[in-house]
């Protein structure tokens, strides 16, 4: 049975309820609350409980057809939204809005939050280490505007970016973005890229935010940004219903500020994540990160995705890691505080908009009191950090909050006592009722002479008087007992005495849930007028952590401080490359790269497996490491700062568009030579490869010479094609440089050190031979290269033989004809008008 099969009118009142609501929400997953279940009906029923594994059932709604639906208990239901959230699918919670008890009608019900992919706040599908971005994109034709927000941290970005679409979904995959809103208007072949290929979550909408939350966009003078935040704003808040006061104002990018990354050069130098296994492990990022919070790591990361290009702020890094270098008490009493700080940028967000408990605010209050101390120690380390210690708040949630709370705010146990003079008083009569209950069985017991008898509570009957059946004999008709439940083994009775009781007892149960969840929401109250504040503390908390975790790693892995010059000079003792030493058995070979304002290119060959790529990455990383304001692996580093770093490492085809290695090759490298600068860097790993040899070298080489004469930026150039080494000698910013391996005995052995010159084997077959192919295949394959390269040789001999005569046939047929042609002139009877075409003839018979 589908929704729209069904005559409305027909239904029972609290299904019209339903399809009313439903009406409002046709893309989203209605979890609608009834009692305690929420339900879903029709085709919302029927993918829930495909999807969650839930049987389907029916409900009564009035029609001679039950309804399909299935359900989830309220308590339980977080799992349940998560696995759907993570499938693509939207939810819209439905609420009753007011206390069945307290109405005689129908309970109201509205949509109190809409759950997406990229507004997740309170689930455990947040990572800790990673923001989680929703985005706007506007076309303007001529630029792309992004706006993006992380609901869960309150922070909200916007950039500008040319109208080229590879820049922009490249930007869209390095930030991570999870759900993307779009214009009606949007390229559709963009839509499924995003959708297709990327996995992102597309919605569309046309509407714009224009009468809430103008101080988050009030400092923005570009109407065009302007736009895209009311965009997303209105996608939030109208669409998903999301309270945004916890959002600090709007972050305009300048993409000018940061060292350029496409998607291709994060995922080659393997940043975030390894290539292999798409797994943070081994990755960069999973070696520098030391934070003690999850906000730190997020800085972090976002300082290495964002490299910075402005000297002095590069340098202001490096200076506050030298203080925690050499104040190393300090640092690790920091550290320490740190640890104890929870994640108050998430619990901010829950304050807003999330499903904010009493254990979040225990949380807060634990974080809330290091800082004093991490305050004292920012004034001994002489940072240039103003930290809030909010001693009031931590003083409220100190008197308020018990140390054990449950995870629900409804069920009481939240609120210390001495915090509310009417809640003391209520908790009083709860405890003299329990006292009475136990002093009542004792008395009965006594009177009546039952020993087995006992005083309990359900839910159903209240407090009753049980009595086993051997002893129901002995319960005198005096007592004016009244049987209310008969069991197996015995039978359960009520009395006058213990009904008044119990009435007491109950309503005073009653209201101390009742107050201890107002009391609450006003301590909540109280939290979202220090948002932005806590958000600031968070801020440099955050810096705090990222910090002292570079400092670590510069301890740990023997980090250097890099000079920055301007000179376009790199010179690198000794560099290393950090998660391959990290996580290499052997002993690191560490390489120098020396580039004078005269060497552009370093043109690098050497064996299979001798370590080439490996010597590309680690000079992009070490850039990298530098200009994020950390220190890096070598005994000394003096760089320039790089504006954009373009890689081409590794074969890979793109199945989705269905492009051939080579072509995702070519596309990378024409990136990479139309987007740089002189002040770039460039990474190209065996360009050319993927097609025929003497397609591959031409291209090789004429890109070389291009890069050379046309961009002139720094860059790295490996190649079998050993016929390029000669262009040393044509152009004299390219050096050749080769990775040494030892051959003996038919065996080779990689050195891993990098020389100057040029090597001209590339010991394929001793590789394959390391590689443990059968010894009959290397046999055979040393007789085929034998033959090869003979045959090689003979060609060329030959080929230079054939060219000698035939240029000596040639030459002598030019001159036989030239000759014929001249024995036929006779100058004596020739006009001046003839004898001028016969030169002109003569001539071209010459040029031939």
């Amino acid at each position: 049975m589908k929704r729209n099969e069904v005559n409305k009118n027909d239904l029972s009142p609290m299904m019209q309820q339903y399809m009313d609501i439903k009406d409002q929400y046709p893309n989203e997953l209605v979890f609608y609350r009834v009692g305690d279940f929420y339900e879903l009906f029709f085709e919302d029923g029927e993918t829930a409980s495909r999807e969650l594994e839930l049987t389907l059932t029916g409900k009564n709604a009035g029609l001679s057809e039950r309804v399909p639906m299935c359900g989830v208990p309220f308590h339980s239901v977080t799992p349940y939204i998560e696995k759907l959230v993570t499938k693509g699918f939207k939810v819209a919670i439905c609420e009753q809005l007011e206390n069945p008890k307290d109405t005689k009608s129908m309970v109201k019900r509205g949509v109190t939050q809409v759950i997406s992919k990229g507004t997740v706040v309170d689930s455990d599908l947040l990572s800790i280490h990673d923001n989680h971005y929703i985005a706007s994109l506007m076309d303007y034709n001529f630029l792309y505007v992004l706006c993006y927000a992380d609901i869960s941290t309150g922070s909200i970005f916007v950039i500008g970016l040319p109208h080229i679409k590879e820049k922009l979904i490249s930007e869209i995959l390095n930030l991570g973005i999870l759900e993307i809103i779009l214009q009606d208007n949007t390229d559709l072949e963009l839509i499924g890229l995003l959708k297709g290929a990327y996995g992102i979550d597309v919605s569309i909408e046309e509407n714009k935010l224009e009468d809430q939350y103008q101080n988050l966009y009030e400092n923005l003078s570009d109407e065009h940004f302007k736009n895209s935040v009311k965009h997303l704003l209105y996608y939030l808040v109208i669409r998903e219903l999301k309270d945004l006061s916890h959002m600090k104002p709007v972050e305009i990018v300048y993409p000018d500020d940061y060292l350029e990354m496409d998607v291709h050069t994060v995922r080659n130098l393997e940043l975030i994540e390894t290539l292999r296994l798409k797994e943070r492990n081994f990755s960069l990022i999973w070696l520098l990160d030391k934070c003690k919070t999850s906000m730190g790591s997020r800085k972090l990361k976002n300082w290495l995705m964002n490299p910075l290009k402005k000297k002095e702020l590069i340098e202001n890094r490096y200076n506050k890691i030298d203080i925690f270098n050499n104040e190393f008490i300090i640092k690790d009493r920091l550290r320490n505080a740190l640890y104890e700080v929870y994640d108050i940028e998430r619990i901010c967000g829950k304050v807003a908009c999330g499903n904010l408990n009493a254990r979040d605010l225990l949380q807060l209050k634990n974080s809330l009191k290091v800082l004093p101390e991490i305050k004292e120690m920012i004034h001994e380390l002489k940072f240039d950090y103003t930290i809030n210690t909010h001693n009031k708040l931590y003083e409220l949630l100190e008197q308020a909050i018990y140390e054990n709370p449950p995870i629900t705010i409804k069920e009481g146990y939240l609120i210390k006592e001495g915090y509310n003079k009417e809640l003391d008083e209520l908790k009083e009569i709860r405890k003299g009722g329990k006292n009475f209950i136990a002093d009542f069985e004792a008395k009965l017991k006594a009177s009546t002479g039952i020993k087995t008898l006992k005083v309990g509570y359900n839910k159903v009957f209240g407090y009753y008087i049980e009595i086993s059946k051997g002893q129901v004999k002995e319960v005198n008709k005096d007592l004016h007992w009244e049987r209310r439940q008969t069991l197996t083994n015995c039978e359960r009775y009520i009395s006058p005495e213990l009904k008044e009781k119990e009435a007491m007892i109950l309503n005073a149960e009653e209201k101390i849930i009742d107050l201890e969840y107002n009391l609450f929401l006003e301590i909540k109250a109280i939290m979202k007028e220090n948002l932005l504040e806590l958000k600031d503390t968070a801020e440099i908390l955050s810096e705090l952590d990222a910090l002292s975790s570079l400092s670590v790693c510069s301890e740990e892995y023997h980090f250097v401080r890099p000079t920055l010059n301007t000179e376009h000079i790199i010179e690198i003792k000794n560099g290393r490359h950090p998660v391959v030493e990290k996580v290499s058995n052997l002993e690191y070979v560490s390489n120098d790269c020396i580039m004078d304002p005269s060497i552009n290119t370093l043109l690098i060959t050497g064996p299979n497996m001798s370590g080439k790529s490996t010597y590309m990455r680690q000079l992009a990383i070490i850039i990298i490491l530098a200009q994020m304001g950390s220190f890096v692996p070598a005994e000394v580093a003096n760089l320039p700062i790089i504006d954009k770093i373009f890689t081409r490492i590794g074969a890979s085809d793109d199945l989705v568009s269905g492009e051939s290695t080579f072509m995702v090759e070519m596309k990378e490298a024409k990136n990479a030579i139309c987007g740089a600068t002189c002040d770039s860097l460039i990474l190209f790993d065996e360009l050319g490869r993927g097609t025929a040899t003497y397609d591959g070298m031409s291209l090789a080489q004429s890109i070389l010479e291009y890069i050379s004469k046309n961009i002139k930026c720094k860059t790295l150039f490996s190649t079998h094609y050993h016929e390029l080494t000669s262009l040393e000698h044509k152009i004299s910013s390219i050096k050749n440089v080769h990775v040494s391996a030892h051959e003996e005995n038919g065996t080779i052995t990689f050195l891993h050190k990098i020389k100057n010159g040029a090597i001209d084997k590339s010991y394929g077959i001793h590789v394959a031979k390391l590689a443990g192919m059968p010894t009959e295949l290397l046999s055979r394959a040393d007789e085929i290269l034998n033959y090869y390269e003979s045959e090689s040789k003979n060609k060329q001999k030959k080929g230079s033989e054939d060219n000698i005569q035939l240029t000596m046939a040639f030459e002598e047929e030019k001159k036989d004809n030239l000759k014929e042609k001249l024995e036929k002139i006779d100058p004596l009877r020739l006009t001046p008008i003839e004898a001028l075409n016969i030169l002109y003839e003569l001539k071209e018979l010459s040029i031939k």
